[in-house]
């Protein structure tokens, strides 16, 4: 019963909106038909009734002239038949005429002169009915367009009546409208109501499969030392020690303890000021111990978002980490150390171009990151068996893994957009970051239609 409410619910809301989008162009279209007439309605309309009144005259006197032919044929069939009958009716009597006697005794001059008429009568008969089924053929067409006029004429005869009563401009030019753009309203309905459904069957069937045969990514040859992920916490407290450095987004600050210095931090790299502004990496609250103050603790949550939690990554000497910029919320690190973040940029793969994922970006130790998932960070070990993800879920991974995506599992979660069309598959030696909960990130609003450019914009650049 739930789901049948469902579906009426949005095919109610489907109804709705293309009633309203129809109703929308008619009318923009009515008000462009109107404002380039530029002409007098009611002057227009006289005309029109004119007009419709001349052909109406037309048509009625095409009728009165087949109805003029058909009289003629009639009374031409009706004399040729008679003329047919009168020469057989000779025929027969001179057929009871002839006699052998007669034609070599009693009378051979009028034997002679009844076989010498015998033929013409019969070639009399004979043009005679040629012409009645010609007459009658012709009588047959003239039946059929005397039809054709008697049916154009009843429907300029509704146009006429019509157009009488048309007194009210909306009316007249909405009609006008649709008359001009009914097959394109067709078409867009059309492409409206089953376009969505033939693009995802042809991506799912069609386009997917071809991706998933592509070469994963890995942009470590091995793995190095992996980073130390810690336990996910609501509140997150983070110790600072003299030296140390951290920068935070604004709203994941709680509290902090007295002898800690602050200053605001525009961007997190000048060097990819793009990607901070995209990712949200902007106005950050810089905290660093005072320079005769021991070690001093901050307070980390998500004030906004109570399903929000915290992890704290450590990145060792030698330690890298591949990161969507999106889910970082703060960062550790030495005082005057500048954030090491390299950019791998995939380019020249096709698989790239089709998922629109060309850069990521691979975070550097020595460094603490703080990363936000929602209800947590999950950390997917791998030995050898390959794991998937849900894409929306997937925060980042240790780069010597194999990376790809793959298409979703089953059809039906990708249509009602349960699903990406493509999951993150990972396969080698190292570890992967997820939610715990998929959100609605940048890699879901890049499929909704009026987010899908921006999403697709920070798809491209890794975030």
């Amino acid at each position: 019963m739930v789901s049948v409410l469902k579906f009426l619910r949005w095919l109610f809301q489907k109804v709705g909106a293309a009633v309203l989008m129809v109703a929308l162009a008619l009318t923009a279209w009515a008000l462009w038909i109107f404002l380039k007439d530029n002409v007098d309605f009611d002057l227009q309309h006289n005309e029109i009734v004119r007009a419709l009144t001349g052909q109406r005259t037309e048509i009625r006197e095409a009728l009165g002239d087949v109805d003029r032919r058909q009289e003629q044929l009639l009374q031409e069939i009706t004399a040729e038949k008679k003329r047919a009958e009168q020469a057989a009716g000779v025929v027969r009597k001179l057929k009871e005429l002839e006699s052998t006697w007669d034609k070599y005794v009693g009378n051979p001059e009028q034997q002679k002169a009844n076989a010498e008429q015998m033929p013409k009568m019969n070639a009399m008969q004979a043009d005679a009915e040629t012409k009645v089924a010609n007459l009658e053929a012709a009588y047959t067409r003239g039946t059929w367009e005397r039809d054709g006029l008697e049916l154009a004429l009843g429907k300029l005869e509704e146009r006429i009546v019509k157009a009488e009563a048309q007194r009210s401009k909306v009316v007249h030019y909405l009609e006008r409208a649709w008359e001009r753009s009914k097959w394109w309203v067709v078409g867009a309905l059309a492409l409206y109501f089953f376009g969505p459904t033939v693009a995802k069957l042809g991506l799912y069937y069609g386009m997917a499969p071809i991706v998933m045969r592509g070469r994963p990514v890995r942009l470590n040859p091995a793995a190095g030392v992996l980073p130390e992920v810690g336990a996910n916490r609501v509140s997150l407290e983070v110790p600072l020690q003299t030296g140390n450095r951290l920068w935070i987004r604004e709203r994941f600050l709680q509290s902090s303890d007295e002898g800690v210095t602050k200053k605001t931090r525009m961007l997190l790299d000048w060097g990819m000021p793009f990607t901070c502004l995209a990712s949200g990496l902007t106005e950050l609250i810089e905290l660093r111990p005072a320079k005769d103050a021991s070690e001093q603790r901050i307070t980390l949550s998500n004030q906004a978002n109570p399903h929000i939690e915290l992890a704290l990554i450590t990145l060792g000497e030698g330690s890298t980490l591949v990161l969507r910029p999106s889910f970082l919320a703060g960062i550790v690190t030495e005082s005057g150390r500048k954030v090491k973040i390299r950019r791998r940029w995939q380019i020249f793969r096709w698989q790239a171009w089709v998922t629109l994922q060309f850069r990521y970006f691979e975070f550097l130790g020595p460094a603490r990151l703080i990363v936000a998932g929602s209800r947590g960070v999950r950390v997917e070990r791998l030995a050898a068996a390959a794991r998937r993800t849900n894409q929306d879920a997937t925060i980042g991974f240790t780069p010597a893994l194999d990376y790809k995506p793959v298409r979703a599992e089953t059809f039906w979660g990708y249509y009602r957009s349960m699903n990406p069309l493509f999951d993150d598959l990972f396969s080698g030696e190292g570890f992967f970051l997820c939610q715990e909960i998929s959100t609605e990130g940048e890699a879901r609003n890049a499929r909704k239609f009026w987010a899908g450019l921006w999403g697709g914009a920070l798809k491209v650049f890794g975030l």
